[in-house]
């Protein structure tokens, strides 16, 4: 009996698709796109309370695409001693931060007001003063976040809260545009949240604005709410999460001229003082305006010009 051959039926094509799956996938046009987004979601994400070593340094930078706080070894800031004009603002943020800094109940600060005025130098220069004397864990921790990162405040606080340091959280000029719902979840974090503020972290904020909210945001707020009162509650609901209020405003000639001879005087510079208050006048005529950040602006210029040089380290 003959025996039966097989049919031979040739297989189907494997599909290219199913070639490539087998290998290396290939790249797909949005797949960069979907990593940008699965990246900034994994930046809003609290995700593991993982604790923070803070022993490197006494102020740090944080990345939020990359989780990373970056120590900083100098800090850019002058002396306290160096600051004019505002001496009320002074005692009041030395006093909250050195309470803080001591394990006693302490504010959140907003510092609102004029350009150029010294609000973030005053940040920096009291972090700086308030650790004076302080040895190891018992110095206070400056920690930067910026503007743009803010919606990772969660995630920063959860590594924070542990580390057995007092800490100020740091955002300089914060302001919100358009349609940027950030700041509710900074009103959230601040004092709202379940877990609230953690106990050894303050947080100062600069702005130009006292209720850091964009006009435009204002007036859709008003236009949405049932009653008037519900919009001026939204507008001053972020910024009543800040215990301390301290206002900055443009200075009068005689406060500029003060904080001029004070900066010349701390670098030394060979000039006297009739030259140094004409050039501080003109100087302040052609920048239309008179603050801290144009009379340094000044005292770089004319260090330039009289070959000293600035070092912020030594002062």
């Amino acid at each position: 009996m003959a025996r039966k051959t097989p049919s031979k039926r040739s297989k189907p094509a494997r599909a290219p698709a199913a070639r490539k799956a087998s290998g290396t996938a290939a790249s797909h046009p949005l797949t960069p796109l979907l990593e940008r987004i699965a990246r900034a979601l994994e930046s809003q994400t609290v995700g593991p309370d993982t604790t923070a070593d803070l022993s490197a340094a006494d102020a740090f930078v944080w990345h939020a695409e990359t989780g990373v706080l970056a120590p900083v070894k100098t800090v850019a800031r002058v002396p306290l001693a160096m600051l004019r004009g505002i001496g009320r603002q002074i005692e009041t943020l030395l006093a909250n931060t050195r309470q803080h800094a001591d394990g006693f109940p302490a504010n959140n600060a907003l510092l609102w007001g004029a350009r150029g005025a010294g609000k973030s130098s005053l940040v920096k220069a009291v972090h700086a003063a308030a650790n004076d004397g302080r040895k190891g864990s018992a110095r206070i921790v400056l920690v930067e976040i910026h503007r743009e990162d803010i919606q990772s405040l969660p995630r920063l606080l959860s590594r924070l809260r542990d580390t057995g340091r007092r800490c100020i959280l740091f955002c300089d000029d914060l302001s919100f545009e358009g349609e940027d719902q950030s700041y509710k979840a900074l009103k959230a974090v601040l004092e709202g949240g379940l877990e609230g503020r953690p106990e050894n972290v303050v947080f100062y904020a600069t702005s130009n604005r006292r209720h850091m909210l964009a006009r435009n945001m204002i007036e859709n707020e008003r236009a949405t709410a049932i009653h008037d009162s519900e919009a001026v509650e939204e507008k001053v609901s972020l910024s009543d999460r800040f215990g301390l209020w301290l206002g900055f405003h443009n200075l009068d000639q005689e406060t500029y001229l003060q904080i001029v001879a004070s900066y010349a005087g701390a670098i030394r510079l060979p000039i006297s003082a009739t030259d140094l208050q004409a050039r501080a006048i003109e100087w302040s005529v052609t920048r239309g305006a008179r603050s801290g950040r144009v009379a340094w602006q000044l005292i770089q210029a004319l260090a330039g010009d009289l070959k000293v040089k600035i070092d912020l380290s030594k002062l």
